[in-house]
């Protein structure tokens, strides 16, 4: 996606650390396979441990990664020296998450100094075939005086 101001040249990396700090991220066992000014994507295999009752992917599971894309999507937009919060989202389950792969895909709508928008669909793969499963609406805020960094 272009036609974005990125403050920060180093957002990749920045981005890349901030994810790999995730503790959630890294229990359910996403990935974050794109990082692209205003857009990010997460991947997230099929485990029993995600699943809910009908053997989908958990609601919340979904939840976490379209959270999670948005807001990175939004923090590749901000300066080197802020951190990134959720301040609100709306999310529709729009059918069955059910496959071998979920795909978090976020992108930026607005942006903006303190609060910027964002949005997430969320695709399950299953057997090649991919299927949107659910759409997120959110608003993201910078945060001065937090860096996202830990120690």
């Amino acid at each position: 996606m272009t036609g974005f101001d990125v403050p920060d040249p180093r957002f990749e990396r920045r981005v890349r650390d901030s994810f790999a700090r995730q503790g959630i991220m890294t229990h359910i066992g996403a990935d974050l396979t794109v990082v692209e000014p205003g857009r990010c994507e997460i991947r997230l295999g099929y485990g029993e441990h995600l699943s809910q009752q009908h053997g989908f992917f958990h609601g919340g599971v979904v939840s976490t990664i379209a959270d999670s894309a948005g807001g990175f999507a939004a923090f590749t937009l901000m300066p080197a020296d802020v951190g990134v919060l959720t301040v609100e989202y709306k999310l529709n389950l729009t059918a069955p998450a059910r496959g071998e792969l979920l795909i978090a895909v976020g992108e930026v709508v607005r942006p903006g100094r303190t609060l910027t928008v964002t949005r997430a669909e969320v695709f399950a793969v299953e057997d090649g075939h991919r299927r949107s499963c659910a759409l997120m609406q959110q608003t993201m805020m910078c945060i001065t005086g937090r860096p996202d960094v830990v120690g």
